[in-house]
């Protein structure tokens, strides 16, 4: 077994899952929604995005493109959250909230091309 294929494997699917646990619940309900929880799928993003960067492949440079559009939409979720808290203080407006969510939606698609991808480079290994 390959550890480095595992520690990629492991991050690209837990951002997905963190991402898709946030986004997870009502679109414009602030409690279904943690601020916890986004900057964690934000970091795992992250540090998913910096392990595909040695990989030089054309498969390597799309896994790269999707990781990179999905800290992108989060880093904008994020920017949102923080402009939404210092216009509103604790009471997050619905529309901010809405905004927020779609956006880690965007990074919840970038995520599954990134593990599909993931799962077609492997299913083409040759032993």
């Amino acid at each position: 077994m390959n550890l480095e294929k595992l520690i990629f494997g492991f991050f690209i699917i837990l951002a997905l899952t963190l991402n898709f646990g946030f986004v997870l619940g009502e679109i414009d309900n602030p409690a279904h929604h943690n601020v916890y929880e986004l900057f964690a799928a934000i970091v795992v993003n992250l540090v998913a995005t910096i392990l595909k960067l040695g990989d030089r492949t054309q498969t390597g440079a799309l896994l790269l493109g999707s990781s990179l559009v999905a800290v992108l939409q989060l880093a904008a979720a994020a920017a949102v959250w923080a402009y939404a808290s210092q216009i509103h203080g604790d009471a997050m407006d619905p529309v901010f909230m809405a905004s927020i969510v779609s956006l880690a939606a965007g990074a919840v698609v970038a995520n599954v091309i990134s593990v599909v991808l993931l799962i077609m480079e492997t299913v083409n290994l040759r032993r």
